[in-house]
């Protein structure tokens, strides 16, 4: 793994930007620029990025951003890639950047297509669970029993297991990463950006506005869906699956903290608390973090 120390000094992502106190996008964001190091194009629907880039004329991106309709990410994306190589670039990487309500929702029929052509681009999905740009409405990542302002009294269905329907498309390389440990996230844009072909990492990312968190503890809330082995932290090169090693302590059960770490520090879950403990729907979303494990080694081992 690479060392603070070994990474590129340059910034990409620039000061002054719009983004919220605490965004742990930003801190994805910053590492995987400096993985690519300037060279790509970056692609952005209608997200949480496309608005904290801040406003024309100025940016706070130091790379060339192609802002694209909600739904088009990955078909925008093909088209840069065509483009880039009619003029004979075979180097630059196109990157979409795309929350999940424009990949699990949205976006998923041109994600679908784009990797079924097996177009050479990297396709990066910021995990926040929540359609956090345009007023905290559940999407398809929202998890099971979490308040936002369309579930008030807690989604009462569970998250869609995007990562199996990623890997049906068969990509050249599929990633998890948390922005909690962003020289993990470093390593894997930079061997993604190394294979030719279809390419994608998503990446766990809380939200201190949508998740109700003290901004300051947004790294730490990142650590615990891992600790609690809610996140599962792994990368796939074709055939060949690797388990992270942070997670690769906790795929014993007995290993991992209570799911209720994780979730007492966020406001979304508030009324498995308050008034009184829900011990039923708090050991639901402890069956789930297991059933998750269950899937993800029967279908990648």
């Amino acid at each position: 793994m690479v060392t603070t120390k070994e990474m590129p000094l340059k910034e990409y992502v620039l000061k002054g930007n719009a983004a919220c106190a605490g965004c742990q996008d930003m801190v994805a964001l910053r590492h995987a620029h400096k993985a690519l190091e300037g060279d790509v194009i970056q692609v952005v629907p209608a997200c949480c990025t496309s608005v904290v880039q801040s406003l024309w004329p100025k940016s706070g991106l130091a790379i060339p951003v192609l802002n694209t309709a909600f739904m088009a990410a990955a078909a925008t994306a093909s088209g840069v890639k065509a483009a880039l190589r009619a003029k004979g670039n075979d180097h630059t990487q196109v990157m979409v950047w795309a929350g999940d309500g424009g990949t699990f929702d949205i976006g998923l029929q041109a994600l679908s297509g784009a990797f079924e052509r097996r177009t050479d681009l990297l396709y990066v999905c910021y995990n926040n669970q929540v359609y956090s740009n345009t007023g905290t409405q559940r999407s398809g990542a929202t998890p099971l029993h979490a308040q936002t302002t369309t579930t008030w009294y807690g989604k009462a269905e569970p998250e869609k297991m995007l990562d199996l329907i990623v890997a049906a498309h068969e990509p050249a390389y599929q990633a998890t990463a948390n922005s909690s440990y962003p020289r993990d996230l470093y390593d894997k844009v930079k061997r993604a950006s190394e294979i030719e072909g279809p390419k994608f990492i998503h990446i766990f990312l809380p939200c201190p506005q949508a998740w109700n968190y003290p901004v300051e503890r947004g790294v730490e809330v990142g650590k615990l869906a891992v600790e609690t082995g809610y996140w599962i932290m792994w990368e796939r090169i074709g055939d060949e699956f690797k388990l992270g090693r942070e997670s690769k302590r906790f795929q014993d059960p007995e290993k991992r903290k209570p799911i209720e770490e994780f979730l007492q520090l966020q406001g979304r879950f508030s009324k498995l608390f308050k008034p009184k403990k829900d011990e039923k729907k708090i050991k639901e979303l402890q069956d789930f973090v297991q059933h998750r494990w269950d899937l993800v080694m029967r279908t990648f081992t």
